[in-house]
């Protein structure tokens, strides 16, 4: 039996950084999985654009589950199964350690892990589970901190190490390069977690009660 097509949902930018992380996520994934008929969907910034696909499972290359995972996505492809989003997830604090670890965290100092943040509180729940993950992982304290809507303001914390909890390069990037930090790492990027915690969210698609969205 052939398996369901895999749709890779990102939210889209007008700056073409971002379209060449999600490409080469997408690109990482076929390399994992060459048979596999993937095809990327654009929530804002498209084509391609989500609503044009129709039975498929759709893996939100989204950091936290807010109004896109919970709201927007299930309105705009409802013939599609809807996983969770990539993040949180123990995985990625593979990628947030190695990225930091290029920006020169000597890993002593505690660690402010940073998001753009959203009007939805579990969103921004979503990044907390992230930071305590990542805490564990590294053996110091990390504390979650957003740049738009969420409490608190990186700004307000003037931090020494950043973790940027972001998927690509952009204006919240650029936003993080200017508030000082000593270490900032880069963005998560194609990082391999990336395309590892994506199959895991399509495979576990295909075991009935593991799909919807927290």
């Amino acid at each position: 039996m052939r398996s369901p097509r895999l749709i890779l949902a990102a939210h889209g930018s007008a700056d073409p950084r971002f379209a060449a992380v999600v490409e080469e996520i997408a690109a990482s994934v076929r390399r994992r999985r060459p048979e596999l008929d993937l095809t990327i969907g654009y929530l804002d910034h498209g084509p391609p654009h989500v609503e044009d696909v129709a039975d498929a499972v759709v893996v939100p290359l989204l950091l936290s589950a807010g109004f896109h995972v919970r709201v927007d996505l299930p309105a705009r492809a409802p013939r599609a199964t809807i996983t969770t989003a990539v993040g949180p997830d123990p995985l990625l604090c593979l990628a947030l350690a190695d990225r930091l670890a290029l920006a020169g965290y000597d890993g002593s100092a505690p660690v402010t892990l940073v998001a753009a943040g959203s009007a939805d509180e579990r969103s921004l729940d979503d990044v907390r589970r992230q930071a305590a993950m990542l805490a564990v992982h590294l053996g110091v304290e990390v504390r979650a901190a957003f740049l738009s809507a969420g409490e608190p303001k990186v700004d307000a914390l003037e931090p020494d190490v950043v973790a940027s909890y972001l998927l690509a390069p952009g204006v919240f990037h650029d936003k993080l390069g200017a508030s000082g930090a000593a270490v900032l790492s880069a963005p998560l990027g194609a990082h391999p977690a990336l395309a590892d915690v994506v199959l895991n969210r399509y495979d576990d698609a295909q075991v009935p009660g593991r799909t919807a969205p927290a």
